[in-house]
């Protein structure tokens, strides 16, 4: 498979070995994710929705032979969601809103399933009724987690972050994040670690202006961090 727009891969020849060429795919599974030549997530997104209905069926089955709603919602949230949140933080920023609202209606099917009193109201009223967030806010949390755990030193993941900006710098400032945002051309191809740079980075570090605090770097001010 070749990752790229069209346009500027179709002229690219095809790989070869001894035993002949090697077939080129428009997308392929790699550890569980469906990964498109054009980085679109659909067939993602349809892998997972698919597999997600099946798995209703079985909650159907649970709720005629007289499952009462309670162990519903934890067969759902045991067997349906992890389904619909496996990998989320890679792929999570890079769906489009049509694929957003695919997601929620299966969440939205399941809370109809074990409540059939939620039938006909709006989606938000059924969450609070399930006492269960939306699953798009559950991706941005599980996003948040992981971006938090990369901050850590110790993780495998550290190195993937871009180096911290210059002290010196950030001491003319009166707020300023510890790590440069990384820009790219397109949200397209933004890497999680971009996008958490992006919207994520505020949550942990927190700069602190105490203007009566020591010289810093030749400047009255004092910056600490908070993780």
């Amino acid at each position: 498979m070749i990752l790229g727009p069209p346009s500027k891969t179709v002229h690219l020849t095809p790989l070869s070995t001894d035993n002949g060429y090697i077939e080129q795919v428009n997308s392929f599974k790699l550890l569980g994710l469906y990964i498109d030549n054009n980085v679109s997530w659909t067939s993602h997104i349809d892998a997972i929705l698919s597999k997600a209905t099946t798995r209703l069926y079985f909650l159907k089955q649970l709720k005629r032979a007289g499952v009462p709603p309670a162990q519903l919602r934890h067969f759902y949230l045991a067997v349906v969601r992890p389904i619909l949140e496996y990998a989320s933080p890679v792929w999570h920023h890079l769906i489009n809103k049509a694929q957003t609202d695919q997601i929620e209606a299966i969440q939205r099917r399941a809370i109809r399933i074990m409540y059939d009193y939620t039938f006909g109201m709006p989606y938000t009223i059924s969450l609070y009724v399930a006492n269960i967030p939306s699953l798009f806010d559950r991706r941005e949390q599980l996003s948040r987690n992981l971006f938090k755990s990369v901050l850590n030193p110790t993780s495998c993941l550290f190195y993937t972050l871009p180096p911290e900006r210059d002290a010196s710098f950030i001491s003319r400032l009166r707020t300023a994040p510890k790590f440069p945002q990384i820009p790219t051309r397109t949200n397209k191809y933004k890497s999680f670690i971009s996008y958490a740079l992006s919207y994520f980075q505020s949550d942990f570090f927190v700069w602190i202006f105490h203007p009566k605090a020591s010289l810093v770097s030749n400047f009255n001010q004092h910056f600490v961090v908070i993780m």
